[in-house]
């Protein structure tokens, strides 16, 4: 994978966040936080990767099984229930086209298989380095 850098400075909580291919995103807090609600806050942005990764896996999908379909759209709900120490995403998806009930199965189980979905549905180890 290619490396994802964020910087911030003095400015309360407007970060920088660049990718190798040098695409840059702007996260914040929101104003009640102290921020000035500039970007997406960092939940706001995984469940971001959650969506995108999940209409991108169906589109390529739909498109090589050359099915009609016009839209799809994502949405998803990110609760941390700290009494049962879990975190909850809540995907719904809808399907724009001609797509049967065996199909729209089908997409579910593919929405599965998104590879954001299977990182956050397995282990996940983080390695830091303080330099």
């Amino acid at each position: 994978m290619d490396t994802v850098s964020a910087k911030i400075d003095t400015r309360l909580y407007r970060t920088e966040i660049k990718s190798a291919s040098d695409n840059i995103l702007i996260s914040d807090e929101p104003q009640e936080l102290g921020g000035k609600n500039l970007g997406l806050n960092p939940t706001e942005l995984l469940a971001a990767s959650l969506a995108s990764c999940t209409v991108i896996t169906l589109r390529m999908y739909i498109n090589r099984k050359q099915w009609n379909v016009e839209e799809i759209n994502v949405k998803i709900d990110f609760e941390r229930d700290s009494e049962r120490s879990v975190s909850v995403f809540t995907r719904k998806i809808e399907v724009i086209g001609e797509v049967d009930e065996t199909q729209r199965q089908r997409l579910e189980t593919i929405a599965n298989s998104c590879p954001i979905h299977k990182t956050l549905t397995h282990s996940i180890e983080i390695k830091t380095t303080l330099f």
